[in-house]
């Protein structure tokens, strides 16, 4: 055993906080999570730094805001020399991995760049290709991309890099190694992909025509697995990034995760008829928009169809349990190494899900709690279990991780550590967490606002103002459904968080990039 803790972060994508046991869903199974929860500290007031998939990875990665960082969308890629808390615990001698979904360039998320014929901001001296590592077309049977010897702090890695039932990046490499057919593995988004049943309602529902040892949640498994024992093997600290890519849809669990759940006994949120009277118009136009209508695989869509929101909540359910059991495997290696008591776990989700909720599905420019809060529990072995009310969220794991492992911080952190929260569970660090959300104001064509900051205040104040003055309230701590809005009706709480709102933009403003800082060449 190592002198210095070992981690292991998982991480799913689009993952909502209610679709857990461990914070109260009595329909989906993960005894495995479950478990774990009962043995760190659960937050049961965790939020995004952003509800889309890169900018708030890359704030995980970095400590610090989207506007901070750079990735405001994910039509951008993380600077590769970038600050990650992860290149910090290399740099201090741990074997670091990133095994799965990576997402810090925009590779499986091309459709969302749009091109200028412009000069750019910054010309950041990479070189050309730098940004191209997660391109799924750079990947075949015969070959994949040379990786740089640190990516993003990442001295090992291996890509799940589509999500649903497509097979790309190292994922297609090992299923083929294993068996897998080409034909059933590398297939296109649509409803032409092959499946052995598919939803008669929407074709990103259905259950692939491969066995479940290929899916990607047993590459993420599997390969975790055995990048931990290695690094014991060799006697040194590891940290495994364990990225799942589900339950983002398509929502394809394979084989018996598929029939865990009946659509028919799913119940539907309170919120799915939310009419959204006071809200932007844009989001009614979202209600509307059916998820079979839907411009490209990921785009904002509306719950008009409540029969197929139960088969998708039915289908991310198996995904997920098929998750926890791939954890509860992990575990059990770690346990069998004698590792246990020496590993630091952290589990949460880049963003999660409408998934129905105000009459919406999916993510993108809806900010409610669907999409802003995440499931978030912390294990260090050395302190006891609890819950927790307090507020976190993703920018603070960074700082979290370094002061636990003893690991120095870089500069710019935005996060705050949560080890006071660790060892008190009635601590604050935080009276608030803001959510950002943008978009190139040049890419919108005024369809629909470009910006948009949400504040979550202590007092369970759940705040929304965009770009173009409207603005939306909800009080977490009575309307957790967040049935009542009171910005039209409570004019002075409107104002107070207005007051809150500016104060938390000026404290979030970043004052380091590009900072001098002493050498370490």
């Amino acid at each position: 055993m190592t002198d210095q803790p070992n981690v292991l972060f998982i991480i799913t994508d689009q993952h909502r906080a209610a679709d857990v046991g461990f914070m109260g869903n009595q329909v989906v199974r993960t005894p495995h999570l479950d478990a774990l929860a009962a043995r760190g500290m659960v937050f049961d007031r965790a939020w995004v730094a952003n509800p889309i998939c890169m900018p708030n990875r890359s704030t995980i990665m970095t400590g610090r805001m989207p506007s901070a960082h750079g990735v405001i969308f994910n039509d951008r890629s993380l600077e590769l020399g970038a600050a990650t808390h992860v290149r910090q615990f290399r740099e201090a001698g741990y074997r670091t991995a990133l095994l799965g979904k990576s997402h810090l360039q925009h590779g499986m998320s091309r459709n969302s760049v749009t091109e200028f014929d412009l000069t750019p901001t910054v010309d950041h001296g990479y070189g050309e290709g730098w940004d191209e590592m997660e391109n799924h077309e750079l990947y075949s049977p015969d070959s994949t991309p040379e990786f740089p010897d640190d990516f993003y702090g990442f001295g090992h890695v291996e890509l799940a890099i589509d999500h649903g039932a497509r097979v790309t990046g190292h994922h297609l490499t090992w299923a083929l190694e294993r068996g897998g057919r080409l034909d059933e593995l590398l297939v296109p988004y649509g409803p032409e992909s092959p499946a052995k049943r598919r939803s008669d309602r929407w074709w990103q529902v259905y259950e692939p025509p491969y066995a479940e040892e290929f899916h990607s949640t047993n590459f993420v498994t599997e390969r975790t697995i055995d990048f931990i024992d290695d690094a014991v093997a060799a006697g040194e600290p590891f940290y495994a990034w364990a990225s799942y890519p589900d339950p983002h849809h398509p929502m394809t669990p394979p084989g018996r995760w598929f029939d865990r759940h009946d659509p028919a006994d799913m119940e539907l949120p309170a919120s799915i008829d939310d009419p959204l009277e006071h809200a932007p118009e844009y989001l009614r136009r979202f209600q509307h928009h059916s998820l079979d209508k839907q411009r490209n695989w990921v785009a904002p869509s509306g719950a008009t169809d409540h029969e197929l929101v139960k088969e998708c909540i039915a289908a991310t359910y198996g995904a997920i349990e098929f998750i926890d059991d791939g954890i509860g495997r992990i575990l059990a290696a770690i346990e069998a190494q004698g590792q246990t008591d020496n590993t630091i776990v952290v589990f949460t989700a880049d963003h999660g899900d409408m998934m129905g909720e105000h009459g919406l599905m999916l993510k993108g420019f809806m900010p409610f709690k669907g999409t802003h809060q995440v499931p978030f529990l912390i294990v260090d072995p050395r302190r006891s279990p609890g819950r927790t009310a307090s507020l976190g969220g993703s920018i603070d794991l960074a700082p979290t991780l370094m002061d636990l492992c003893g690991i120095p911080a870089h500069d710019g952190i935005q996060g705050r550590s949560l080890v006071p929260v660790l060892e008190d569970p009635a601590v604050s660090v935080h009276d608030h967490v803001l959510i950002e959300q943008d978009l190139r104001a040049r890419t919108t064509g005024g369809r629909i606002p470009h910006r948009i900051r949400t504040l979550v205040s202590d007092d369970g104040s759940e705040y929304t103002r965009w770009n173009t003055g409207e603005s939306m309230l909800y009080d977490l701590s009575v309307d957790s459904d967040e049935l009542e809005e009171l910005s039209h009706t409570d004019p002075a709480r409107k104002a107070e968080l207005d007051d809150r709102l500016v104060n938390a933009l000026m404290e979030a403003a970043d004052d380091s990039r590009g900072a001098p800082v002493a050498s370490h060449g």
